[in-house]
């Protein structure tokens, strides 16, 4: 039982610190801010938002998704359409970067914080 806990701990601060390079990538592309602790925050902000909606039926993907950029939009600067662009490069990244660590090292990994990756 305390194996499968620390597992499952390992799992998430290993798939928080890929969605945190996804967006630190992506916030260094688009708003020029190169901080990783900061995109782990937000990874881990964007995740609890995108927990907190994306379960509604109907509507809640898209309000899930509204509440991860709004996240985005409040940790960087430039605005709803600049916090978009992060957004759509961050997932870009995350896939490039689940690829490499679960094709070529066979981890087979998850991003947190990425919305679909």
């Amino acid at each position: 039982m305390v194996t499968a806990l620390i597992g499952s701990i390992v799992a998430f601060v290993v798939a928080l610190l890929v969605g945190g390079l996804a967006i630190y990538v992506s916030a260094s592309i688009v708003a020029d801010v190169q901080d990783y602790g900061h995109a782990v925050v937000t990874a881990l902000v964007g995740a609890i938002g995108w927990a907190l909606f994306s379960w509604i039926p109907l509507l809640g993907t898209l309000l899930a998704l509204v509440v991860w950029v709004g996240v985005i939009n409040w940790r960087y600067p430039g605005g709803w359409t600049q916090a978009a662009i992060i957004g759509v490069v961050a997932w870009l990244s995350a896939l490039v970067i689940l690829f490499v660590l679960n094709t070529v090292f066979g981890l087979g990994i998850g991003a947190f914080g990425v919305p679909g990756a």
